[in-house]
C-alpha cells in the first residue's frame, strides 16, 4: 500500500489559499495532524474525499478532517463512503459516522440518561402544520433545523407566534428530510457555546464558542468567535461520559454543551464525523489522535 492514513478534506479546501484566513487556518490544522501521525512513522497523505483518481486500496486507513462539504453532497458522500470502508480503515469507522450523521443520536444519547436539549423530531413527510407543532411543545423561543446538516444550514430561531411565518419554508423542507424542533437556549446569548475535545477517550482542550452581536450562531463562517477556554472538573465529566455511552469505538468527539435553559450541563451536538478539533489551540491534542491510530493500526 502507498499510504498508512490519508487525511480527508474537501475539493475547496485541497490547495492552499494563502490570501483566504479560513483556508490558512484549515492547512494549519491538517498540517499538525499530518506531522503528528509522520511522527508516528506513519506514511501520510490529505485528499479530497471525492477524489475520483485515488484508488482507496492504495491507503490502510483514512481519517476525516475537513470533509465540510458532505452534507452538501450527501448522496454522493454516502455512495462514497459505503464504497470507501471496504477498503481502508476508517477513524471514525462507518459505522459511528452513519449514526453521528443523522442527529436522531440524540434521542439514542437521551435514553442512555444523558442530558439533551430537548428535543421533538418532526419525520418527512409530516402533514401537521409547524405552528400545530411548535403549539403542542409549548415552547415560546424555538430552534427548527435538519437532522442532517452543518454550518448552521436551514437553522431558523422564531417565536411561537411568528411560526405561521416559517409554514413555506418548513413545508419545502419537510418534503425531503426530517427536522428537528428545539427550545432555544438562552445561555447560548450570554455565555456563548463550549466544545470539549475527546481524544481516545480523554479530554484534551475545550474552547468556548460566542455569536456575533444580533445572531445567535456560533460557527465562525456566521460571524462567531472563538475564545481559548479550561474546561471545569464537572464539564470534563460530563463529556467523558457521554462518549463513552456511544455505541462504538470513538477515536475523536467534539461534544457541543451548554448550561441549558434549567441550568444544567445538556449536550448540543456530538460531532464525531468531521468536527474543528481547534488543534491550533493545543497541537498535543494532534499527537494524542496520531498515537491512538497507531494503535488501532497495530491492533
Amino acid at each position: 500500500m502507498q499510504y498508512d492514513v490519508i487525511v480527508l478534506t474537501d475539493h475547496e479546501l485541497l490547495q492552499l489559499n494563502d490570501a483566504d484566513w479560513y483556508s490558512r487556518q484549515v492547512h494549519t490544522e491538517d498540517g499538525l495532524v499530518l506531522a503528528a501521525l509522520a511522527k508516528q512513522g506513519l506514511k501520510v497523505g490529505r485528499k479530497d474525499w471525492a477524489d475520483a483518481d485515488f484508488d482507496w486500496a492504495n491507503s490502510r486507513s483514512a481519517v476525516f478532517r475537513t470533509t465540510w462539504d458532505y452534507f452538501n453532497r450527501f448522496s454522493e458522500f454516502s455512495a462514497w463512503l459505503a464504497r470507501a470502508s471496504q477498503t481502508p480503515r476508517l477513524f471514525n469507522e462507518a459505522a459511528l459516522i452513519h449514526w453521528n450523521i443523522d442527529k436522531h443520536y440524540l434521542g439514542a444519547l437521551a435514553e442512555k440518561d444523558v442530558n439533551i436539549v430537548p428535543t421533538v423530531y418532526i419525520e418527512r413527510g409530516d402533514a401537521r402544520s409547524l405552528a400545530h407543532i411548535v403549539a403542542e411543545t409549548g415552547w415560546q423561543d424555538v430552534i427548527l433545523k435538519p437532522v442532517v446538516s452543518g454550518a448552521a444550514r436551514h437553522t431558523y430561531r422564531f417565536a411561537a407566534i411568528d411560526s405561521e411565518q416559517y409554514e413555506c419554508v418548513f413545508g419545502e423542507l419537510i418534503e425531503q428530510e426530517a427536522l428537528m424542533l428545539q427550545p432555544f437556549q438562552q445561555n447560548i446569548l450570554q455565555q456563548g457555546e463550549l466544545s470539549l475535545m475527546i481524544i481516545d477517550g480523554k479530554y484534551t482542550h475545550a474552547i468556548r464558542k460566542t455569536a456575533k452581536a444580533g445572531d445567535f450562531r456560533v460557527q465562525d463562517d456566521h460571524g462567531g468567535t472563538v475564545h481559548q477556554y479550561e474546561a471545569t472538573a464537572d464539564e470534563v465529566l460530563f463529556a467523558e461520559a457521554t462518549v463513552a455511552a456511544v455505541p462504538f469505538d470513538v477515536l475523536y468527539a467534539r461534544v457541543d454543551m451548554i448550561r441549558d435553559n434549567a441550568g444544567q450541563l445538556a449536550i448540543m451536538e456530538l460531532e464525531m464525523v468531521e468536527p474543528e478539533l481547534f488543534f491550533r489551540f493545543n497541537p498535543a491534542a494532534a499527537d494524542t489522535l496520531a498515537a491512538g491510530i497507531a494503535r488501532r493500526l497495530q491492533a
